[in-house]
């Protein structure tokens, strides 16, 4: 197992080569030759490049959870969550080439995005977490997702905003948190009023399979239990 230095470099490495020549423009042999490691430990740690991207992102986790500020607990989530967003863009800071062209590549190959998206959804339910935010169950994944691609509306942003203050950068955030906001209740009045019906529809289904029960074979007694979907 190759030690924890010896994997930064090789995510270090991955990442200077997708800043110069892209996604598709180089070889796992090529990262191996550059990183100064055999092919063999290559892929012992790293089968692909998706899992250089996957451990580039942990690294940037790590580093925003270790940055959290105990004190930001009793502010807004929305509050805890733009400080949390800022935290990533700083860590992000190092890793700006790369980013600047893997923009460029999901943008031209849709199944690159697939592929990158769902390592981008995991590492934003963390950012959820660290903003206090219930990261867990369908709604979560759902907001997670949102904020995949509202951070990257960020990032564009980000990329090419070269005042200090990142006044840009900050005011696409606030945007791209109001209308997070604004889908989340949209989402949440939707699945209110869609509640009664899917009741409905399963209690219908229930019926319905009671009766084809019943007709095959002797009804249960009174004091036994009906059955229920795992």
């Amino acid at each position: 197992m190759a030690s924890q230095k010896t994997r930064r470099k090789i995510v270090e490495t991955f990442l200077e080569l997708v800043g110069e020549r892209g996604w598709g423009g180089f070889e796992m042999a090529e990262l191996a030759e550059r990183a100064g490691v055999k092919l063999s430990a290559l892929r012992a740690e790293f089968p692909d490049k998706i899992h250089c991207y996957k451990a580039f992102l942990s690294q940037v986790d790590q580093t925003v959870l270790d940055s959290i500020d105990p004190s930001m607990k009793d502010e807004p989530a929305r509050d805890r969550l733009f400080d949390v967003l800022m935290a990533r863009l700083d860590a992000l800071e190092p890793s700006k080439p790369a980013l600047r062209a893997l923009s460029r590549d999901v943008r031209r190959d849709p199944q690159l995005a697939l592929a990158l998206n769902g390592e981008s959804a995991r590492s934003q339910r963390w950012m959820l977490t660290a903003a206090g935010i219930p990261a867990s169950g369908f709604r979560a994944r759902m907001i997670a997702q949102g904020l995949v691609l509202g951070f990257a509306r960020v990032v564009d942003v980000w990329l090419d905003d070269e005042d200090p203050g990142l006044a840009k950068t900050m005011a696409a955030l606030d945007r791209q948190l109001d209308e997070g906001e604004t889908w989340i209740g949209r989402a949440d009045r939707l699945g209110s009023f869609l509640k009664p019906l899917f009741r409905a529809a399963g209690a219908t289904r229930r019926g319905a399979t009671g009766k084809a029960e019943t007709s095959a074979s002797a009804p249960p007694s009174s004091d036994e239990p009906g059955s229920a979907p795992a």
